[in-house]
């Protein structure tokens, strides 16, 4: 499956943080990449490439300028929309019908969300109809989507797993 993450209206400097947090939890889960909308921020991109560099794993991060045209042209492209939000009907309830699509385009906000991207999207889900952190929001539709797998990459730094301490592993 293809995945693509696009993280609508980052804001600097208020997003920074949350922003990367985005990118790592995109990358970490097994999505191929992540385009940002809003402000445009070279530290942003600087960061998930370095970690990409030390880590391992071909995930890219790219800028956008206009989020709705590009939402139109990935659906020309075969792509799926699922856009994230508390307002939307439980994963749970269309997790089998997401296996189903070969490539998704997954929408996750910032600021407020504007009408279109909901009239846009193929799916508008949701993990609960509670307020919550789109982070952990992706996290686990990109999980379930995955059933759970471990994503292994090959970079110059690794973790070994430990049932006490930090183990780092340079190669």
């Amino acid at each position: 499956m293809e995945i693509i993450v696009l993280r609508l209206g980052h804001r600097l400097p208020r997003d920074e943080r949350i922003s990367t947090h985005v990118a790592l939890v995109a990358r970490a889960f097994g999505a191929n990449s992540i385009i940002y909308s809003g402000q445009h921020d070279s530290g942003l991109e600087a960061s998930v490439k370095k970690i990409c560099e030390n880590w391992g794993g071909l995930f890219h991060i790219s800028y956008e300028r206009n989020p709705l045209t590009f939402i139109k042209k990935m659906k020309d492209t075969g792509f799926t929309v699922l856009h994230l939000t508390m307002y939307g009907i439980s994963l749970s309830d269309k997790l089998n019908a997401l296996k189903l699509h070969k490539k998704l385009l997954i929408i996750v906000g910032s600021e407020q969300v504007p009408r279109d991207i909901y009239e846009f999207a193929d799916f508008n889900i949701s993990i609960t109809n509670q307020p919550h952190s789109e982070v952990a929001a992706l996290a686990i539709t990109l999980d379930r989507l995955n059933k759970g797998k471990k994503i292994d990459f090959r970079g110059k730094l690794s973790i070994k797993p430990s049932a006490r301490g930090k183990v780092l592993e340079k190669k």
